[in-house]
């Protein structure tokens, strides 16, 4: 039995009170759905930036009404700290997932982002140490590798930042080292690798790759890749990430905490490898993709291959991803194509 199986079985039996920040976004919804099915109580809070009242909704349709009374939603800012000491105050655990993703997004307006992500990560931490709480896991960046080229990534060894997104996400890794240097409050960071699956959002000049790309392919429209197409990425199905995220906060391990993590598959997909698989996830759904595949030129601040080690989440928290990409992409596919609507 692995850890995470483990937890599984030991948790209902043990409720305790989990903040999740942006819980009505993509990674922060299916933290929600998993908890709630596992019994627990979960506070959530978002200002629905980026996250939708139907992500909420649809978590509600999935889990028993006993479950769902179980929820507090707080509709509120991490800028704001009055927010995140109301959303801190009776947390066991805190998954801060609340912050602007998007390498681009960062480019064309580096001062929200940086006062989300940095301003707001700060408040968060605050809150977080006044209230005491058990252990607080945030969402780090594989975007703190930079321009290192080493592969596969490790932790310890990373370059200098390629765009505003990624200072902030390193700055994050900077402040809670100090923070546990300073106040004693434990931290662990997730340095996510291209987390995918259902309820991410398609829509947007933001929006990540899989659900962009299976959102034209399911209504017929062109696609295009960014460069020749052997750009590679470690995609990660979010089932591994909420994994990571849950062994992270509930660890015992004294060398566990105050340390950063990639959460990835530890593999590499071209982007031209991952058109021909979410093509075939198509396809086994019957649906026929018949428009073209188009390339243009490179996205300014991209890296060109990634890929994670993950034996240290493996050996310090006892992760093992359960999902290879096309598994992840066969099992979203299903939400893709009921949600969105055919040209």
């Amino acid at each position: 039995m692995t850890r995470y199986e483990q937890l599984q079985q030991e948790l209902p039996a043990n409720p305790k009170t989990w903040l999740i920040t942006g819980v009505a976004g993509f990674i922060g919804s299916n933290l929600l759905e998993t908890l709630l099915k596992l019994d627990q109580r979960v506070i959530g809070l978002d200002n629905f930036a980026t996250g939708y009242q139907r992500n909420l909704d649809e978590v509600q349709g999935l889990v028993s009404e006993t479950q769902w009374q179980r929820f507090t939603f707080i509709e509120g800012d991490i800028r704001n700290l009055e927010d995140c000491h109301a959303a801190c105050a009776n947390a066991d655990y805190v998954l801060h997932q609340a912050a602007l993703g998007s390498v681009p997004r960062s480019i064309n307006d580096p001062i929200t982002t940086n006062s989300v992500n940095i301003d707001g990560f700060l408040n968060m931490l605050v809150a977080a140490r006044d209230a005491k709480v058990q252990s607080f896991t945030y969402a780090a960046s594989s975007s703190t590798y930079g321009d290192h080229p080493g592969l596969p990534k490790v932790e310890d060894t990373i370059g200098k930042p390629l765009s505003p997104y990624a200072v902030t996400k390193y700055v994050n890794e900077l402040y809670a080292d100090v923070f546990a240097r300073t106040y004693g409050f434990n931290t662990i960071g997730l340095r996510y690798f291209n987390v995918f699956g259902q309820r991410q959002d398609p829509d947007g000049a933001y929006a990540a790759v899989i659900p962009k790309w299976t959102a034209a392919m399911i209504k017929g429209e062109d696609v295009y890749i960014n460069g020749d197409g052997e750009t590679s990425r470690d995609f990660c199905f979010i089932e591994n990430t909420v994994q990571a995220n849950l062994l992270a906060a509930t660890t015992e391990q004294p060398d566990a905490v105050n340390q950063v993590y990639n959460v990835a598959l530890g593999d590499r997909t071209t982007l031209n490898e991952l058109f021909h698989a979410i093509k075939q996830a198509l396809a086994q759904n019957g649906a026929v993709y018949a428009a073209q595949l188009l390339y243009r030129d490179f996205r300014a601040g991209d890296v060109r291959h990634s890929q994670a080690d993950i034996s240290k989440a493996g050996n310090l928290l006892g992760y093992q991803p359960g999902f290879q990409i096309t598994e992840g992409i066969e099992i979203a596919m299903p939400w893709y194509i009921a949600n969105t609507n055919a040209g």
